[in-house]
């Protein structure tokens, strides 16, 4: 057995960034920028007022000050004018700032009368005007890669990039196998359950950025899994569920070494997820994941997302830890690096009572993985711990 981290190792070791695609912006929400994004011009793109009010000269600002209105200044229609010497021009929010003004007063600190208006005495000291580049200047650029989110879409937008170059989506197969499942919604035998592990796998892909494509159910024959292992052509990478182990029905590294796999490791020192194996076969990676409804689930957290997250180009790292501390006692671990289900609430975190590797039920309830390291002491608690907040 190797150690989580070495494992990780060899799993980014299979993998690379892939390469880029151009997609309109309103297709990028959700998607890794791959190339920098540099802004087509300024924003704002002139002087503009950050209120409603009136623009003058700063220098003749003052209470009790007397000026002419000579226009209006509106959003998407300027003055096209020039305010001179006891001159001013109604402007509105984001309108552009018309020439020679070089302050906005508000219109609550002013009394019109007509096309006159008068400075009150609370006018204060501020010029309420958005400088043109004050956001950002024509040819800024916003480094990739970048996780694009709602905000960074609108920057793009604001930027006059209709369109922006991302990382094409890692394509996933995943395969279960073994003769007692069926899909959800099918009539299961007495001796069948559920492929659960699968959809909860794509959904987890999905999220990560990438496609996932589900192929159907392998049996537990040498053909049933040659013949899944033809249909995932085409995929970036190939994840199998089940099979892994040595048991007399786990066909799926005989299958794979037959057809050529340079197998990387098999078998990982951690609970739950140990017989773990991963390699190359035709040139693709591929992965085998227990066969365990939760091993496969935090395998998905622990491996296959650090994984796609390389494939995407946000680098390889491990999935990231963030600290708590401990609501109860923990006894001492054992030799393998232990994934508790748990709960993180207000900073504390509570282990399952029960952490037995087929119960999704645990899972499900679960927001974290409280992380042991092999032979890890027993805590008190009040003892800070590492997770992985799922």
């Amino acid at each position: 057995m190797i150690t989580v981290e070495e494992a990780l190792s060899k799993l980014f070791a299979l993998v690379r960034p892939l390469e880029p695609e151009t997609v309109p912006l309103t297709a990028a929400a959700g998607r890794v920028m791959a190339r920098d994004a540099v802004a087509r011009r300024d924003q704002p793109p002139f002087d503009a007022s950050a209120m409603d009010g009136y623009a003058l000269r700063a220098a003749e600002a003052r209470p009790g000050a007397a000026f002419d209105v000579i226009g209006e200044s509106a959003a998407g229609h300027r003055y096209a004018g020039s305010v001179g010497a006891g001159q001013t021009v109604r402007i509105f929010t984001g309108a552009p700032v018309p020439g020679g003004a070089d302050r906005v007063v508000m219109q609550e600190d002013v009394i019109r009368e007509g096309d006159r208006i008068t400075l009150t005495d609370t006018i204060g000291d501020s010029a309420h005007i958005r400088p043109m580049g004050a956001d950002f200047a024509a040819g800024a650029s916003i480094a990739a890669p970048r996780l694009l989110g709602p905000s960074d879409i609108a920057l793009m937008a604001a930027m006059n990039l209709g369109e922006l170059s991302v990382t094409r989506k890692p394509r996933v197969a995943l395969i279960s196998t073994g003769d007692e499942l069926v899909m959800p919604g099918d009539n299961p035998g007495p001796d069948q359950i559920i492929a659960s592990n699968t959809f909860g796998l794509k959904a987890l892909i999905d999220a990560t950025g990438a496609e996932a494509r589900i192929l159907p159910i392998a049996g537990d024959t040498d053909a049933a899994i040659h013949a899944a292992f033809d249909l995932a052509e085409g995929a970036d990478l190939v994840v199998t569920i089940g099979g892994a182990s040595v048991g007399d029905h786990d066909l799926v590294g005989k299958v794979a070494a037959a057809r050529g796999m340079e197998q990387s490791f098999y078998k990982v020192a951690m609970r739950p997820g140990k017989p773990l194996m991963a390699g190359r076969m035709d040139g693709v990676p591929m992965v085998g994941l227990p066969g365990n409804p939760v091993s496969a689930i935090v395998c998905g957290h622990v491996f296959l997302v650090p994984m796609l997250r390389t494939m995407l180009g946000l680098g390889a790292a491990p999935a990231p830890r963030l600290r708590a501390t401990l609501a109860h006692e923990l006894p001492e671990n054992g030799p393998r690096e232990h994934y508790m289900r748990a709960r993180v609430e207000n900073g504390a975190i509570t282990a399952g009572d029960r952490q037995d590797s087929s119960l999704l039920s645990v899972l499900s309830t679960a927001n974290a993985l409280l992380v042991r390291p092999p032979g890890d002491d027993r805590h008190e608690t009040g003892t800070e711990v590492a997770y992985i907040p799922l």
